[in-house]
C-alpha cells in the first residue's frame, strides 16, 4: 500500500465563488447572531468574501453545493481553508489560520477553543447537522463481494484486506474509526481489530482518503455519510456501532467579515440550507451551545 506521512492536509486558500467560503456566513448566525431573512437577501445582494475553515469532510458538499446556492442567493463568495477538525482548531488557537466561521465534526473541536486560556476564539457554538460514519469500499476491491454479504468486522480483520481510517490527533473521524474498530473487537472477541485500531501504518490524511480509495491504495475506509454520498461511493453500515460526525459552526473572535458571516449562518438554516444538507447525506439539527 502506498505509504503517506500523517499531518496537515495543506489547502490553499482561494475563493470557491459559490462553494467553499458560503458554509461561513450561515454558520455565524447559527451561534446565537441575527438571523437575516434569505428572501430580503437574494433582493439586495451583496459581494465580497466569507472565509470559513472547515472540515475536510464537507470539502465536495461546500464546492458543488452550498456554495454555490449562497453566492446566488446573496452575492458572497465562500473562500475556504480544509482540514481535520482538531488540526484547525490548533492553527486557530496558534494564529496560523485566520478566518470568518469554524464548521469542525465535533463540538470537542469548538471546545478547544473556549475559554480564557484557548484565547476565547470561539464564545457560542451550534450543532447544525449530524452524519453517520460508515465504511465505504472501492466496488473494484477482490473484497467488495464479502463486504456487501458478510459481517463488515469479519471481512476487514483479514491480513490482506487494506483499511484506511484518519488520524485520531487531527481528526474527530479517526477517533471514531478507532472507537468503532476497539468496541467492536471487544465484543466479537477480535483481536485483529484491535490491531488495526492500533496500527499506524492505516492512517491517511481525512483529504486524501477519497483519492486512495478510489485509486484501488484501499479496499475500503471509514467516512461519513456525507463524504461517501458526495464521492457516490458504496458504503455497508457498521453493524453493531452508532457513531456520527456532529457538524458544529463558530463565529470566530474578531471576524473580518461579519456581515457576510451572518449571512451564510441564515442561508445554512433556511429552508433552502436545510434542504441541501438533507439532500447530501446529513441530518439537519439546530443546538446552540454556550462556552465558558
Amino acid at each position: 500500500m502506498k505509504s503517506r506521512a500523517v499531518g496537515k492536509t495543506v489547502v490553499q486558500r482561494r475563493p470557491v465563488g459559490p462553494t467553499t467560503r458560503v458554509f461561513a456566513a450561515s454558520l455565524a448566525i447559527l451561534l446565537g447572531l441575527t438571523v437575516v431573512n434569505t428572501t430580503a437577501q437574494a433582493k439586495t445582494p451583496r459581494s465580497g468574501p466569507v472565509d470559513v475553515l472547515y472540515a475536510g469532510s464537507l470539502f465536495a458538499l461546500m464546492q458543488r453545493h452550498l456554495a454555490p446556492a449562497f453566492h446566488r442567493a446573496t452575492g458572497y463568495s465562500v473562500v475556504g481553508v480544509s482540514n481535520g477538525s482538531s488540526a484547525l482548531a490548533s492553527e486557530i488557537k496558534g494564529g496560523t489560520e485566520v478566518g470568518d466561521v469554524f464548521l469542525s465534526a465535533s463540538p470537542s473541536a469548538d471546545r478547544a477553543l473556549q475559554g480564557v486560556a484557548n484565547g476565547r476564539w470561539v464564545t457560542t457554538f451550534s450543532t447544525f447537522a449530524t452524519s453517520s460514519l460508515e465504511l465505504a469500499y472501492n466496488p473494484r476491491s477482490r473484497f467488495a463481494s464479502d463486504l456487501r454479504s458478510k459481517p463488515w468486522y469479519d471481512v476487514v480483520a483479514r491480513p490482506s484486506f487494506l483499511l484506511g481510517r484518519t488520524d485520531p490527533a487531527s481528526d474527530p473521524k479517526g477517533v471514531l474509526a478507532v472507537e468503532a474498530l476497539k468496541s467492536t473487537a471487544e465484543r466479537r472477541h477480535q483481536p485483529g481489530l484491535l490491531a488495526l485500531a492500533n496500527s499506524k501504518s492505516n492512517v491517511f490524511e481525512e483529504t486524501a482518503m477519497i483519492g486512495e480509495l478510489e485509486a484501488g491504495q484501499l479496499d475500503a475506509g471509514f467516512f461519513y455519510a456525507v463524504e461517501a454520498k458526495a464521492a457516490k461511493l458504496p458504503t455497508v453500515a457498521l453493524t453493531g456501532v452508532k457513531l456520527y460526525a456532529e457538524y458544529t459552526a463558530a463565529v470566530l473572535r474578531r471576524a473580518p467579515h461579519g456581515a457576510a458571516a451572518r449571512a451564510f449562518v441564515a442561508f445554512l438554516m433556511s429552508r433552502t440550507g436545510k434542504k441541501i444538507l438533507a439532500a447530501n447525506g446529513l441530518t439537519p439539527t439546530s443546538t446552540v451551545r454556550a462556552g465558558p
